[in-house]
């Protein structure tokens, strides 16, 4: 009579502790499907996006969950007026965005630009004529990307000016990257733009751009 009370006990707490077992099963599925449901934006987003210069990866890389995001991209003028546009933006604020131009400016001015406003913490990185740049600040994010670019034709006064095709990105808002990981993604980013807005300028020079720049290496 005790044995077979102490197996219903047993029975009794076994049939306790599944219930409560599938009950957490079910409480963590359900909070994991809320969780995916009010941070599925970026997952949402296109493999590819602004013809190719932005990756779905490097936006889930820089920039934090959020409920809802979408891209947006545009084109003006030609030659030397050239100018593209790309930019994600999020239900949470944060804005990733690029823009890249064709502009009358020699390499060390471009340089100069971004020392003279105060952005005088830079990383640097070049492949032949083809510079490219970062802040070294590790809460903030912007790059740029210097390629040499004759446009077909060119306004009098500035004939004898260099040109360039002048690429850009930074994170506007929370950043889930930092540091060397934001900086090298913001990079990458700006140059994509750049070398797309360089076909698009029909450039005087023959130049095979590389597939991707260096790494900035061991700045943190």
């Amino acid at each position: 009579m005790v044995e077979k009370s102490r197996r219903s006990r047993t029975l009794a707490s076994w049939e306790t502790w599944k219930v409560l077992l599938l009950f957490f099963v079910a409480l963590a599925v359900f909070c994991g499907a809320g969780w995916a449901f009010l941070n599925k934006g970026l997952y949402l987003l296109p493999d590819e996006m602004c013809d190719g210069t932005l990756a779905q990866g490097t936006v889930k890389q820089v920039l934090p969950n959020a409920q809802s995001a979408g891209s947006d991209s545009d084109r003006q003028g030609k030659g030397d007026r050239l100018r593209v546009w790309c930019k994600v933006t999020t239900s949470n604020d944060s804005l990733l965005s690029g823009r890249a131009r064709v502009e009358p400016v020699s390499r060390r001015d471009w340089l100069a630009g971004y020392r003279e406003s105060g952005q005088q913490q830079v990383v640097q990185i070049s492949v032949g004529e083809i510079g490219a740049l970062a802040q070294l600040d590790p809460d903030t994010g912007a790059s740029s990307v210097y390629v040499p670019c004759t446009p077909p034709e060119v306004p009098s006064c500035n004939a004898s000016q260099p040109y360039a095709v002048v690429g850009e990105a930074w994170v506007h808002g929370p950043a889930k990257a930092k540091g060397a990981p934001l900086r090298q993604a913001l990079t990458d980013f700006a140059y994509q733009l750049t070398r797309h807005a360089y076909d698009l300028a029909e450039c005087k020079e023959s130049r095979d751009l590389p597939e991707k720049l260096p790494r900035y290496g061991d700045h943190r």
